[in-house]
């Protein structure tokens, strides 16, 4: 029961934390100190995107759900939670360049903002 209870603690984390990487930029106009929480996650994020990366926090999901007597899933979380929601067909590569390029610009915009607003 725990560790159905963590897996799916881990879940909301791992989505919080795919929201952070996109729009963190926007908070980090509000309160500045999160730039150093904010710059490594979207860093992360376009890296685990760009070069096709294995993300840890779906390993450790899946870990807690064969613990718990679940059977755990393949591919990331976006493949098997997110995207079957936005669109039926499955994460191709390509898409996740998109991705990893929207994460660049949504972020960069903001950055920009905050580097003028400083000047």
């Amino acid at each position: 029961m725990l560790y159905r209870i963590a897996a799916d603690g881990l879940v909301l984390f791992h989505l919080t934390f795919i929201l952070f990487v996109l729009f963190g930029g926007l908070l980090v106009l509000k309160w500045r100190r999160l730039i150093w929480w904010h710059l490594p996650a979207a860093a992360w994020g376009v890296a685990v995107e760009f070069f096709h990366l294995p993300c840890p926090l779906t390993h450790w999901e899946n870990l807690m759900r064969h613990a718990a007597g679940q059977s755990g899933y393949g591919g990331g979380f976006i493949e098997y939670y997110v995207w079957p929601v936005i669109y039926p067909a499955g994460l191709t590569p390509a898409i996740q360049l998109w991705l990893a390029g929207l994460v660049l610009l949504v972020n960069g915009v903001v950055y920009l903002r905050v580097i003028k607003q400083k000047s």
